[in-house]
């Protein structure tokens, strides 16, 4: 058995663990990283990289058959979904690197690529080494949620991991699940040539702002997706290239494919986590708002942590608990300036509260200002007019935005940058943008707050006419 002790442990080499190892060697601090699976965890592998790898191409399918309206003839393109999952393949590979057991180790973090298990408080047993530490960070992640349907486990399915060996088209590709992963992967698989039908148990995007999923899901049945709605799949029977999906109500839904996208369970299991005192749940490890976990000397971080589970959040909250433990410095992760973002065509991104959710905890203070895409320059010039933002504004400050359109991932940043630093309104509208871009939309909503304060005010209007007489 090798003994091994070391300042931090970190157990995991997705996002977060990542960057708790990174930063923590590179300050001075002795690390030893866990991993028994790839280096780059879910998103590397089969969450946000693969996904946007296999949407761009979608995109491109998309693009050669709606030419017409700027003069350029459509055409049928000729899909080769081995060459779009080599793309995809071809992406990770050139990610890979920065996240890989080399770089880490070329770091002078101690990588070992073994599973952990919790023997006491403070120590882990990896394969043939024991590791004490100072500090543990767990950042385990999460791991495609499948529910006990009956008749599942006799049907081939499959998830966001096993998705990418897929090698050829799916004819009609069912999936169960109607949150971001499924929607994106739908339309992904319907732009390059598949039928879908995506089956939800509730409603499709549940968790954005309806108005503005609504945008989003418009846009796809117009493409010719099927969205079944409130359809909770009751029973799963048939074969592979021909798959039954028989919902609650009675609807039967057949295709040649299943991918079941229903969500993500928090990988707390097999670490012998009693064994360090580290209460958790099925929604993953119970944290305080430091992440430390009921055992003080253990953090979780990322997904296992059971709170939103984007790779972006994983990294915050590296962030925070870096703080804490090489500096001993108090640290604590804050929700509200969290965004995330769906990356369909139009995309759809959060960040704070919902206009419900503002209207429920503010009341009347609570005021909402919106401006559509259809009356930005650049959006009308590229013709990605579908779209829409709204900000959420208590006592002159952003308390939330929301945005559906072209770049919505991108235009959200300015957003959570608000919501981060305690902004006004009025510091939003003071930026200048440049001319013409889909960034004016965030300077005209600012606009929208102010508008009705300056040209349907009487008094600002008595003003200005009282200037004006003195004025030579």
């Amino acid at each position: 058995m090798n003994k091994t002790k070391t300042d931090l442990l970190v157990i995991g080499a997705g996002s977060g663990g990542l960057s708790v190892a990174a930063g923590a060697v590179q300050m001075g601090a002795k690390v030893v990283l866990l991993e028994d699976h790839k280096m780059g965890g879910d998103c590397l592998n089969y969450g946000c990289v693969p996904s946007k790898a296999l949407i761009a191409a979608g995109k491109q399918a998309h693009a050669l058959r709606n030419g017409a309206k700027f003069g350029v003839a459509d055409v049928m393109p000729k899909v080769d979904y081995a060459a779009a999952k080599d793309h995809v393949n071809n992406v990770i590979a050139t990610i890979a690197p920065v996240d890989s057991e080399e770089r880490f180790e070329g770091l002078g973090v101690t990588v070992i690529r073994e599973r952990g298990r919790f023997t006491g408080e403070n120590t882990v047993q990896a394969g043939d080494n024991e590791i004490t530490a100072r500090r543990i960070v767990i950042a385990t992640g999460s791991s495609p949620f499948v529910p006990p349907i009956p008749g599942l486990e006799h049907v081939p399915y499959l998830t966001n991991e096993s998705l990418w060996n897929l090698r050829e088209l799916p004819e009609h590709l069912l999936i169960v699940g109607g949150g971001p992963i499924g929607i994106e992967m739908a339309q992904a698989h319907l732009r390059l040539g598949s039928k879908v039908t995506v089956i939800e148990g509730m409603k499709a995007m549940g968790k954005d702002d309806p108005e503005l999923a609504a945008i989003v899901l418009d846009r796809m049945r117009e493409e010719g997706m099927v969205i079944e709605e409130d359809a909770l799949a009751e029973e799963i029977s048939g074969k592979a290239g021909d798959i039954t999906v028989k919902a609650k109500d009675g609807r039967v839904f057949k295709g040649t494919h299943l991918l079941m996208a229903v969500g993500r369970a928090a990988n707390v299991n097999d670490m012998d986590l009693e064994k360090a005192g580290v209460a958790y749940s099925r929604s993953g490890i119970e944290v305080d708002a430091s992440m430390k976990t009921s055992n003080k000397k253990i953090y979780a971080i990322g997904d296992v942590a059971g709170q939103l589970q984007f790779t972006h959040v994983a990294g915050y909250h590296a962030g925070v608990v870096i703080r804490s433990i090489l500096f001993g410095l108090p640290s604590k992760a804050k929700q509200g300036h969290l965004p995330w973002a769906t990356y369909t065509d139009p995309e759809l991104a959060q960040v704070g509260l919902t206009e419900a959710q503002a209207r429920e905890e503010h009341g009347d203070k609570a005021e909402v200002y919106r401006f559509p895409f259809h009356e930005n320059d650049r959006a009308i010039a590229e013709g990605k007019t579908t779209g829409l933002i709204k900000v959420m504004v208590v006592k002159g400050r952003p308390v939330g935005a929301s945005i559906a359109g072209a770049s919505a991932g991108e235009l959200i940043g300015v957003w959570a940058l608000a919501l981060a630093n305690n902004l006004k309104m009025s510091q939003i509208a003071g930026m200048v943008a440049p001319y013409p871009t889909l960034g004016e939309v965030n300077k005209r909503a600012a606009g929208a707050y102010f508008s009705p304060r300056l040209f349907e005010s009487d008094m600002v209007k008595a003003v200005v006419g009282f200037v004006q007489k003195f004025i030579p």
